[in-house]
C-alpha cells in the first residue's frame, strides 16, 4: 500500500512558497506605519490639534466685521392738526441704506486669553502624545503578530516532520505485515496515527494562513491573503533587559502616563481660566460707517452721514449667584482626583511590570530547561526507532516517544514564543519599544 499526504494539502502548501513576498520586521513596521488607517487617522488629529494652536483661537485678536442693510417704509399718513385743518398724504416712501466696518477687541479678559494659549498648547502636546501611543500599540501589536507566524512555521516544520516520522514507521509495518511478521492491528494502528499526524498539519496550515492574514491587515496590505515569507526562522528573545534602567524609562517615558500627567496640568489651567472672571474686563469697539436716508415727507429729504465711532466697555461681575465659587471648587476637586488617577496609574504600571518582569525571568529559564528537554527527547527517539527496526520495541512505544519529542519541540516553541511576548511587553511600558525599528 502506498502511502500519500492528501493532494489538496500539498497544493495548498505549494501555493503558500509559491512568489512570496520576503519581509523582516523592521519591513513589516515600516509599512505599517506607512499605511496603516489608525496611524493615519491619529496623525490627522494630531494636526488638528496642532492647527488650532493659534493666538486667534486663544482670543488675542479682535474681530472685524463688513456689514450693510437697507430698510424702507411706505405709509399713508393722515393727520388732524391743532388749527383744525387736516392733512392726508398717500405713499410717502422712507427709505434707509447703510454699510460699516466694525472692531471689537478684549483688551483684558483676567489672564483668560493666556490660558486659553497654554490650554491649546497642551492640547497639540496630547495631540502627539496620542500618536505616540496609537504607534506603540501597532508596533507591540504587529511585532507580537510577526512572531507568531514565525512560530506557526516552526510549528508546522514540526508537524511536517512528525507526519514523516509517521510515514517511515507506518512503511517499516506495511513491509513487516507483508512478510507476516506484524499483525494487522499493528499495521491499522500505524495508519490510524499516520492520519491523525496529517490530521494536525492540515489543521495548521489554517492557522498559518490566519496568522498571515492578520499580519497583512496590521500593514494595511490591499490583499491580505498575500502570500509573505518572513526571514527569521528562530525566535530569539532578548535575555539582556535591564530591570531597572526600563523602570525608569518607564517613569519618564510611559506615553499612557504622560498623557495623565497632561490630563492633570489641562485641569489646573482650566481652574486659572475660571478664576480670571475674578477680574474685571475691558473691551474696545470701533467703527468707520456710511449712512444713506431717504424721506418721503418733511422738510429734510435725503441725509448722508460718513463717520467713525468708538467706545470702550470696562466691566466686572459683582454677583452671579454664586456660580464662581461653585465652580472653582470642583475645579479643585477635579485637579484633585487628576492627581489621584496618575498615582492610581503609576501604581498600576508598577503591578504589570512586575507580573511581566516575573514572566520574562521565568520563562527564559524554561527555555534553558526545555532546550535540554529536546536534546533528550530526540536521543530518545532516534534509540526508540533503532529498536524499533530491530523488533526490540513495540509500536505504541515507538509512538509515546514521537509524541514526546513532538511535545518537546512544542514547548520550547512556545516558551521562546511567550518570552518574546513578555519583552514586548516590557519595552511597551517602558516607552522603547520603537527600539524594533532600529
Amino acid at each position: 500500500m502506498r502511502i500519500y499526504l492528501p493532494a489538496f494539502v500539498l497544493c495548498f502548501f505549494v501555493s503558500i512558497v509559491h512568489a512570496q513576498e520576503i519581509y523582516d520586521l523592521k519591513r513589516c513596521l515600516e509599512i505599517a506605519l506607512e499605511k496603516n488607517y489608525d496611524i493615519r487617522m491619529i496623525r490627522n488629529e494630531q494636526q488638528i490639534t496642532a492647527n488650532n494652536v493659534t493666538v486667534g483661537n486663544a482670543g488675542f485678536l479682535p474681530s472685524l466685521d463688513l456689514n450693510g442693510g437697507y430698510s424702507g417704509t411706505l405709509n399713508n399718513t393722515d393727520q388732524d392738526n391743532t388749527d383744525g385743518t387736516t392733512t392726508k398724504t398717500n405713499n410717502i416712501l422712507n427709505q434707509n441704506a447703510n454699510v460699516g466696518l466694525n472692531m471689537q477687541w478684549t483688551v483684558f479678559d483676567g489672564f483668560s486669553m493666556q490660558t486659553n494659549y497654554k490650554r491649546l498648547k497642551e492640547f497639540e502636546t496630547m495631540g502627539e502624545i496620542n500618536t505616540r501611543l496609537t504607534i506603540e500599540n501597532l508596533i507591540a501589536d504587529l511585532t507580537a503578530e510577526y512572531y507568531n507566524y514565525v512560530r506557526q512555521n516552526l510549528r508546522l516544520a514540526n508537524l511536517r516532520s512528525a507526519v514523516a516520522l509517521s510515514k517511515e514507521r507506518l512503511r517499516i509495518v506495511e513491509a513487516r505485515y507483508s512478510i507476516g511478521s506484524m499483525s494487522r492491528l499493528d499495521l491499522k494502528q500505524a495508519q490510524v496515527d499516520f492520519n491523525a499526524d496529517s490530521s494536525n498539519l492540515i489543521r495548521q496550515y489554517e492557522t498559518l494562513y490566519t496568522s498571515r492574514v492578520t499580519l497583512n491587515r496590521l500593514m494595511a496590505v490591499e490583499d491580505v491573503s498575500q502570500k509573505i515569507e518572513v526571514t527569521d526562522s528562530l525566535i530569539k528573545p532578548n535575555p539582556d533587559l535591564q530591570e531597572e534602567l526600563l523602570w525608569a524609562s518607564t517613569l519618564q517615558s510611559n506615553s499612557r502616563l504622560m498623557l495623565s500627567f497632561k490630563n492633570q496640568t489641562i485641569s489646573e489651567l482650566d481652574y486659572k481660566n475660571l478664576k480670571s472672571r475674578n477680574y474685571p474686563y475691558l473691551r474696545l469697539n470701533a467703527g468707520y460707517g456710511y449712512s444713506l436716508d431717504r424721506y418721503g415727507s418733511g422738510s429734510v429729504k435725503r441725509q448722508d452721514n460718513l463717520g467713525f465711532n468708538y467706545g470702550f466697555t470696562l466691566g466686572f461681575s459683582i454677583f452671579d449667584g454664586f456660580n464662581r465659587q461653585r465652580e472653582q471648587k470642583n475645579a479643585r476637586i477635579t485637579i484633585e482626583n487628576r492627581k489621584l488617577q496618575s498615582e492610581q496609574l503609576e501604581q498600576s504600571l508598577r503591578a504589570d511590570w512586575a507580573n511581566m518582569w516575573m514572566a520574562y525571568r521565568n520563562n527564559l529559564n524554561l527555555i534553558a530547561l526545555e532546550e535540554e528537554n529536546l536534546g533528550a527527547a530526540k536521543e530518545n527517539y532516534e534509540i526508540a526507532i533503532e529498536r524499533y527496526k530491530l523488533g526490540d520495541l513495540a509500536g505504541i512505544e515507538l509512538r509515546e516517544a514521537q509524541n514526546s519529542l513532538l511535545g518537546a519541540e512544542e514547548r520550547l516553541l512556545q516558551a521562546q514564543f511567550d518570552t518574546k511576548l513578555c519583552e514586548i511587553s516590557l519595552l511597551q511600558i517602558s516607552g522603547q519599544i520603537a527600539s524594533y525599528l532600529e
